[in-house]
């Protein structure tokens, strides 16, 4: 595997035009207290113990490529939409326990709990949280998948873990209506769903009267401002929780461990220890809740052990057990030979060797019932017999119109794709930039046939890219052909695309989704259980991308488990960019010609000047050099904190592009921000005004109000972004900023996601030195512990 250094000059003065062409690693080179009171500035808590894990952070707070949401970085202690969003998350972690008394359900139940869950949250009428203590009703069944209905084999339940009533679904599902005639406030109905913090229905009775629960954090030494996250997460009885398990205090993400321990021995007194029960199961939940920022679904039971064992809990196997036997924990047993790169010894025995997972209900029931959803739709067609008369008979769309598609495709890969979506219920489709064309293409020939078929991208910004691609192809259906461009986020609230029928399930025969690489896996189960009988779902996306902000690894454990016809798209992308990414790729950083400039390195010596050399670049040199104005630039960096972080950076940008005071809550008018709502939801904007009501923005020509309570949870500056930011959105020119001390956090995706977010230009501004290339060379991506691929194996024997 090649790692030639990208070709390039010597550093140039900072007043100087940058280097065209490419350059390489040698251009530039970097360079037992007393616990703090609940509710003060919280420290970043260390990532459990588990197999696979990646080094330490680097110094600047550099976003590692796990899917940690880019909140949560290790100097981040201002209030963030990850945060807050973590801390929803967190609030049904100890009502866990009591859900999971019931029985063992069906699939067919869990995957109609989940519908139930969806359509409520959807419409407003519940929260999210209040899915752990109440069970929705359920829509009628749908058939289930073949296979479906009983444990996949080596992927099964411990006897007496039970399964919730309800299902849980994140702080990601979106609600409907606009609130305002004239702009459009912030979760309301908006494609990228609700703020962490805004005002919901489901919120109204758990804040009403939060007398009695101040009360109970002053006696504590809690500050009083914990009183609204804790009353919803726990509930009406806030107050009663915690009096009895005041432990229970971490259910709020943003409390950490050691000043939970504080809160209780205010309350309990000489009765508190470390050996507690009900510390040992708050700190489990906590371990497995932070896995699931990182990415994974569950985790083997040593590193849950471990990190048990680090939070000085005594007995780390009795606290497991005690877990295990209330049902606050799920135990899944997967076979060691259906791993990636596992080899059995020649000496083994008979049995099968097993890995043991612990994982929370939630995330577990998001896994099956997504299982059970794409094996719904693999059997859609028998395994590929094409068109059935019941099928495409409504729209007379026969085995011979989809060839006749087919044959007038603009390339062999969409043709390709074209085929294989007219005979599977499911297709996966992977390529670059310039492959996005070939689902395009079929959403394109499915409406010219008379299907409802529609494409789904994961930002605003892809949406209006599918939208004016779609424009461009041949018309088909009633409505205009850029109508069939939707956000997931869109398509599941009904803002977007064709709603619902009365069964609850999307008014759509073919979905194609772009960007599939950030679907999380609780998305991926709300998207999948919403499509009806014999719908086509196509995943389409580049797999060298960051994976997605929430947990799990969707697009790439379906591609692993090969239950399903898999296009590789043979469109390159063009240009010295296009041909530097696929490299990057491929593990090999190599040298590419720039005759336009369309790749400039910049190589620099330390943060300082790293800061510097970029303002230059935004502000200057691009826009003279390559034409593309400061506002079509962006700049992209590992972290938010450090000398060049993005904050630094964005305080140095506002100060040569927009200064001002920052009188609307560190805000001014024509700031360039992100307002993220969720998780993983980056919607970029220009701060308009501000009012009592809160902050006006534009995104994209869309007004914006964001509520004055949400804006410091959910509003960024963004003239810098993080690569996860980043990911999905796409801009004329970018500038990557490669500190020397954010090396830790860079991997081939990270820099594959960060490198490719330019149209025209890329800018790298470089001072990380060799471990760019061995970041490319020697660190893929992060592993995640995932249950889908075994799930998938056993149900969908892998094709091919």
């Amino acid at each position: 595997m090649s790692t030639d250094r990208l070709a390039g000059e010597a550093a140039t003065p900072p007043e100087e035009e940058p280097t065209t062409g490419a350059t390489g690693p040698d251009a530039g080179t970097g360079s037992g207290t007393p616990a703090d009171p609940p509710g003060a500035a919280p420290a970043p808590e260390d990532p459990p113990a588990r197999e696979g894990a990646q080094g330490p952070a680097s110094a600047s707070g550099s976003d590692d490529t796990r899917g940690v949401a880019e909140g949560t970085d290790a100097d981040d202690t201002e209030g963030s939409a990850e945060d807050t969003a973590g801390a929803e998350d967190a609030a049904a972690l100890d009502d866990t326990a009591a859900a999971q008394d019931a029985a063992p359900r069906k699939r067919s139940a869990a995957a109609e709990a989940l519908a139930a869950a969806v359509r409520a949250v959807e419409s407003g009428e519940r929260s999210a949280a209040s899915f752990f203590t109440e069970q929705p009703s359920s829509r009628p069944a749908r058939p289930s998948a073949p296979g479906g209905g009983s444990t996949p084999s080596g992927t099964g339940r411990t006897p007496g873990a039970g399964g919730a009533p309800g299902a849980h679904i994140g702080s990601t599902a979106p609600s409907e209506a606009p609130v305002h005639p004239a702009r459009r406030e912030a979760g309301a109905g908006h494609p990228q769903g609700p703020p962490p913090g805004a005002a919901r229905p489901g919120r109204a009775a758990a804040l009403a009267d939060t007398a009695g629960l101040r009360q109970v954090l002053a006696a504590g030494g809690a500050p009083e401002q914990l009183a609204e996250p804790v009353a919803e997460a726990l509930g009406e009885q806030a107050a009663e929780a915690l009096r009895a398990d005041p432990w229970r205090l971490l259910a709020v993400a943003a409390v950490r461990p050691e000043q939970a321990d504080a809160f209780a021995r205010a309350l309990l007194g000489p009765e508190c220890g470390p050996g507690d029960e009900r510390r040992g199961q708050a700190l489990l939940g906590r371990v497995l809740e932070r896995a699931a920022l990182e990415g994974h679904t569950a985790l083997p039971a040593s590193a849950v052990r471990e990190a048990l064992a680090a939070h000085a809990v005594p007995d780390p196997d009795a606290a497991v057990r005690t877990a295990v036997t209330e049902g606050g924990v799920l135990v899944f047993q997967d076979a060691l030979d259906a791993l990636p790169g596992h080899r059995v010894a020649e000496d083994a025995e008979d049995e099968p060797a097993v890995r043991v997972l612990l994982g929370l209900d939630r995330y577990a029931l998001a896994e099956e019932s997504l299982a059970d959803g794409l094996a719904r739709l693999v059997s859609t067609f028998g395994q590929g017999a094409g068109p059935g008369p019941e099928e495409d008979a409504a729209v007379g769309a026969s085995a011979a119109d989809w060839g006749t598609a087919a044959d007038a495709a603009p390339s062999p890969s969409a043709a390709e794709l074209i085929r294989a979506a007219a005979g599977h219920g499911l297709v996966a489709h992977t390529g670059g930039e310039a492959a996005r064309a070939e689902p395009v293409a079929l959403v394109a020939a499915a409406r010219a046939l008379g299907l409802r078929a529609y494409a789904a991208a994961h930002t605003e910004d892809g949406r209006r890219r599918l939208a004016a691609a779609l424009a461009e192809g041949p018309p088909g259906g009633a409505e205009p052909a850029e109508a069939a461009a939707v956000t997931v986020a869109g398509l599941l609230s009904g803002r977007q695309g064709p709603g619902r029928d009365a069964e609850g399930a999307l008014a759509l025969d073919l979905l194609a989704v772009l960007d599939a690489p950030q679907l999380d896996v609780e998305t991926a189960a709300m998207l999948v259980e919403s499509l009806p009988d014999g719908t086509r779902l196509v995943l389409s996306g580049d797999p060298g991308v960051l994976w997605s902000a929430g947990p799990g690894r969707v697009f790439a454990d379906l591609l692993a488990a090969r239950c399903c016809p898999q296009v590789v798209s043979r469109t390159p992308d063009p240009g010295p960019i296009g041909e530097l990414v696929s490299g990057i790729g491929i593990g090999e950083l190599n040298q590419v010609e720039a005759p336009g400039r369309e790749v400039v390195i910049v190589p620099v010596r330390d943060a300082g000047e790293a800061v510097h050399r970029t303002v230059q670049l935004v502000a200057d040199s691009v826009p003279r050099a390559i034409g593309v104005p400061a506002e079509s630039t962006q700049v992209i960096t590992p972290g938010h904190g450090g000398a060049a972080g993005t904050r630094a950076l964005n305080a140095a940008l506002k100060e040569r592009l927009n200064p001002g005071p920052g009188r609307f809550g560190g805000f001014d008018p024509g700031d360039r921000v992100v307002h993220v709502p969720a998780p993983g939801r980056t919607v970029p904007g220009t701060v308009v005004s501000a009012d009592a009501e809160g902050l006006l923005l534009d995104c994209a020509g869309s007004p914006l109000l964001v509520p004055r309570e949400s804006v410091a949870s959910t509003v960024r500056h963004a003239w810098a972004l993080t690569a996860h930011q980043a990911a999905g959105l796409r801009w004329p020119a970018v500038v990557v900023v490669l500190p020397g001390d954010a090396t830790a956090g860079l991997t081939r995706a990270w820099v594959y996601t960060a490198f490719s977010r330019g149209e025209r230009h890329l800018s790298v501004v470089h001072g990380a030195g060799e471990a760019l290339p061995r970041a490319v060379a020697e660190r893929g991506a992060a592993e995640r512990t995932t249950r889908l691929r075994s799930l998938l194996e056993a149900q969908n024997p892998p094709a091919g």
